[in-house]
């Protein structure tokens, strides 16, 4: 009797170890095409926020005016509005303390954004390990099935007297199916890493640069004239 070569038939009569390799491997697959979509979609609103949040920074608005509007739209407090949110918020309540020194007031301005960054960072970063991890582990999960099935094959081929390839083939190809899926499970989510880390990297540098520059802001201003450019005291 010729034995079923269809892809569903060689699954359904695979070992029950090699199906659970499958089985696992599927959701491995499932699990990081999630984590695509839904890191693509954030990275984009991130870079978009950015982006705007910038030109409305250099516009020449009052930074004043600028933090009041903030505060009013939570949607739209995250990434590079919320470093400048910590900072202005912190320069503001050190102001009102009358800090006299400038280097005093900036360095307790940067340990706030610093704070604000460190969990942006982390926010973009979420769920990247877990892609390095699928795109990494999956191609030797499938790989173990493999071998197993191919084993299991050639043990059974050992009981016979009269072996032939039509004897084996059926066992291997279901082993290899464990490889492909693997495969297919690895190579996205190790695409998707490698782009993703270099976008957060991108926006992490970004918003690293503007907390630098707006550090000097504050600096000279705090030198200059804080009362008439900053109304501090206002928004505190």
């Amino acid at each position: 009797m010729e034995a079923d070569m269809s892809l569903i038939g060689l699954i359904v009569r695979a070992s029950t170890l090699v199906q659970l390799v499958m089985l696992a491997l599927l959701a491995a697959s499932v699990m990081s095409w999630v984590i695509i979509f839904t890191k693509h979609k954030m990275l984009k609103l991130a870079r978009e926020d950015a982006l705007r949040f910038e030109d409305q920074f250099w516009s020449g608005i009052n930074l004043s005016d600028l933090y009041t509007r903030l505060k009013r739209k939570e949607d739209e407090r995250r990434g590079m509005a919320r470093i400048f949110e910590s900072g202005f918020a912190e320069y503001a309540r050190l102001h009102k303390r009358s800090i006299g020194n400038s280097e005093m007031l900036i360095a307790g301005v940067q340990r706030s954004m610093k704070v604000s960054l460190a969990r942006e960072e982390e926010t973009l970063e979420s769920n990247l390990s877990l892609l390095a991890t699928i795109g990494s582990i999956s191609p030797y999960v499938g790989l173990f099935g493999t071998v197993w099935g191919i084993m299991r094959s050639f043990t059974a081929l050992g009981s016979v007297q009269h072996a032939s390839l039509s004897m084996v083939a059926p066992g291997i190809a279901e082993a290899l199916i464990a490889t492909a899926m693997g495969l297919f499970a690895a190579i996205p989510a190790v695409i998707a890493y490698n782009r993703y880390s270099e976008m957060v990297n991108r926006l992490i540098g970004s918003y690293e640069n503007f907390a630098e520059e707006f550090s000097s802001i504050l600096h000279r201003q705090s030198v200059a004239i804080p009362d008439e450019q900053l109304d501090a005291e206002e928004v505190a």
